[in-house]
């Protein structure tokens, strides 16, 4: 009698507890884990992952407006007066040299690697300073590695890492193949090229000497 009763409790209270054991089965297991829940993928029924609101978008590509070219710097060019006369020069007024290597209008530079840390190339695109008149014509190159050089009648710009201030010309004839550019080449009035610039009206008192002739150095221009 007393068995029959214990047997009667149990399977009432198996009978109460079955809902409950199928509820939490169907909560854990019909769904698979989703990788990335934490970070607001959930799963259709399908258990195909569902981006969520609160997941990041994707970066966008980073372009220029409209997908055009970047424009190079402007770098300014002016004529400045050296000890051996008036020569292009940067704005700055540290003279500018080509090279005897380099080809005219070829759009390459024959200066790369070592060369380089002596001779640096004139980054940018060249402009003359308000009141400036040369005589060569302006352009640039783009060199292996994507710099922007100015140039001056076909020829690559190059300062001089060993002239410390403006109006130095130590490069002037290094190895017989690095010069300035002066002379008929340089302005039709070098002199008075030179004086338009805030750094020659106020050196020497404005005075001018007579535009230098082309040195020897110049053959092959």
């Amino acid at each position: 009698m007393i068995g029959e009763l214990l047997m009667r409790t149990s399977r009432l209270a198996l009978a109460a507890l079955l809902p409950v054991i199928v509820a939490l089965t169907a909560a854990c297991g019909t769904t698979a884990p989703v990788a990335g829940g934490a970070y607001g993928a959930t799963a259709t029924t399908s258990g195909t992952p569902r981006i969520t609101a609160s997941s990041p978008a994707p970066p966008s590509p980073i372009t220029t407006a409209q997908g055009a070219p970047m424009i190079p710097a402007k770098t300014i060019l002016t004529v400045e007066k050296t000890k051996i006369g008036y020569v292009l020069a940067t704005g700055s007024g540290m003279t500018l040299y080509w090279y005897g290597h380099d080809v005219k209008g070829s759009g390459t530079s024959a200066c790369t690697g070592a060369c380089l840390t002596s001779w640096p190339a004139l980054r940018g695109r060249p402009g003359a300073a308000a009141g400036v008149a040369l005589s060569g014509k302006l352009g640039m190159i783009t060199r292996a590695d994507g710099v922007v050089q100015a140039t001056y009648n076909g020829y690559p710009l190059y300062t001089y890492a060993a002239d410390m201030t403006a109006g130095q010309t130590t490069g002037n004839g290094v190895g017989g193949v690095w010069h300035v550019i002066t002379g008929a080449v340089l302005s039709p009035s070098p002199a008075a090229a030179a004086a338009a610039s805030a750094r020659d009206m106020n050196a020497d008192g404005g005075g001018a000497t007579a535009p230098a002739k082309p040195s020897a150095t110049m053959t092959g221009y």
